[in-house]
């Protein structure tokens, strides 16, 4: 099992964390990605886009002139496709874009994006982070000494000092370990897990 180095938050290193093989050191599987990210992705779609057809248009019961004689072309309904104002030919409509799969390939693409963390040296485990005040200074300060811009932070229970420090960094997010999902993993350049949600995602992914 792999073996990972425990700081603190004043980067010392305080301790050693064994990862479990089967869930951060995975064959990495990026078809499995791919389809979760696709899947994460169609499902933000709002899908509200709307237009109306002639049917749905208003007016038109009216022949707009008559068919002969005024030398102009034959006209049935102003809610013709081809005139200002009309419906619209084949225009999108209300639509559902989300679409399932299963939780085993969500599990398995999981494991092999922080198995590409781990292998790409960009994963951080923390003992602790507590701060004693909402403070965007202090949180960006640990940011600053450890070098990294954009981070994905992963804790095991709700901290509002911490979050609220983080919520107005750039290319900053803070989730709770049963949030943890592809599309952050790879979003964010670096992964900063506290020590004790290693150990909830473990139990989480292979139970």
């Amino acid at each position: 099992m792999a073996i990972v180095n425990v700081y603190d938050i004043e980067k010392n290193k305080v301790s050693e964390l064994e990862l479990d093989d089967s869930v951060f050191a995975v064959p990495v599987k990026e078809h499995l990605i791919y389809d979760v990210v696709r899947m994460q992705l169609a499902s933000r779609r709002q899908g509200t886009a709307s237009t109306k057809g002639r049917s749905d248009v208003s007016g038109g019961g009216k022949k707009p002139w008559r068919q002969k004689g005024t030398g102009r072309a034959r006209v049935g309904t102003i809610r013709s496709p081809i005139w200002r104002g009309g419906g619209i030919v084949f225009g999108p409509q209300p639509r559902d874009y989300s679409f399932k799969i299963t939780k085993k390939v969500r599990k398995a693409a999981i494991k092999s994006a922080l198995t590409l963390k781990v292998q790409k040296d960009k994963m951080l485990v923390l003992n602790d982070f507590q701060l004693e005040e909402i403070k965007t200074k202090k949180f960006k300060e640990v940011l600053d000494r450890f070098d990294m811009k954009s981070v994905l932070f992963v804790i095991d229970k709700a901290n509002p000092e911490l979050q609220k420090s983080s919520r107005n960094i750039k290319d900053v997010k803070m989730m709770l370990s049963e949030g943890i999902n592809v599309y952050d993993i790879l979003k964010y350049d670096n992964l900063v897990l506290l020590e004790p949600s290693v150990k909830m995602i473990e139990r989480a992914l292979l139970s």
